[in-house]
């Protein structure tokens, strides 16, 4: 009976392995890498700070998408978004008056947390979500989860030091895709 019980554990965590495997590498593959047909008809665009790009991003998304809304969720208290958007785009005048500013967000739940707040305040029901393309899978599920009746198009950033191409050749790329696959399987199974 014991060794029946040690061949048992011993398979399941194989089993547990194998699969895990399997998803990382879908994962990694799956990263999408091009922004999703019907940005143009968005209303609102959401950008998720933490990384390079990304607001600069969201900024050309709105200059694209004419009555569209900019939200920056999880800025930091003394970051001045608007000052940056002067900037980034000296010649529009969207600034301010097309730009809001969450200041709550600790992390990615937090960010579909303050999002959906801000979509409902202003009764959208399209959203572009601009996040490093490593991040786009789990801030997805943040985002369906807080708000499964918004209409949900991705605008991947593909920061210049992440190699999604050969990914396994480097190994801070692996290692930032392990950690972001691991966060993303624990996303999946919170309640």
């Amino acid at each position: 009976m014991r060794r029946a019980l040690s061949w048992l554990a011993i398979v399941v965590v194989l089993a547990v392995v194998a699969e895990s495997a399997v998803g990382f590498f879908r994962f990694a593959g799956g990263l999408p890498r091009a922004p999703d047909p019907g940005i143009a008809d968005t209303e609102a665009i959401v950008v998720l700070t933490g990384g390079s790009g990304r607001i600069e991003a969201g900024l050309d998304v709105l200059a694209a998408v004419p009555g569209a809304r900019l939200f920056v969720s999880g800025v930091h208290a003394s970051a001045d978004i608007a000052r940056l958007a002067a900037e980034t785009r000296p010649d529009s005048e969207f600034a301010t008056e097309r730009i809001d500013v969450g200041r709550t967000a600790a992390n990615t739940r937090g960010n579909a947390l303050e999002t959906a707040r801000w979509i409902e305040e202003n009764g959208f029901s399209r959203l572009t979500l601009v996040t490093a393309a490593y991040h786009m899978p789990r801030a997805e599920v943040e985002f369906r989860r807080a708000m499964p009746d918004v209409a949900l198009a991705r605008y991947p950033i593909l920061p210049s030091n992440v190699r999604l191409d050969g990914w396994w050749r480097y190994w801070g790329t692996t290692r930032l895709l392990i950690g972001e696959y691991l966060k993303l399987r624990f996303a999946r199974l919170r309640p």
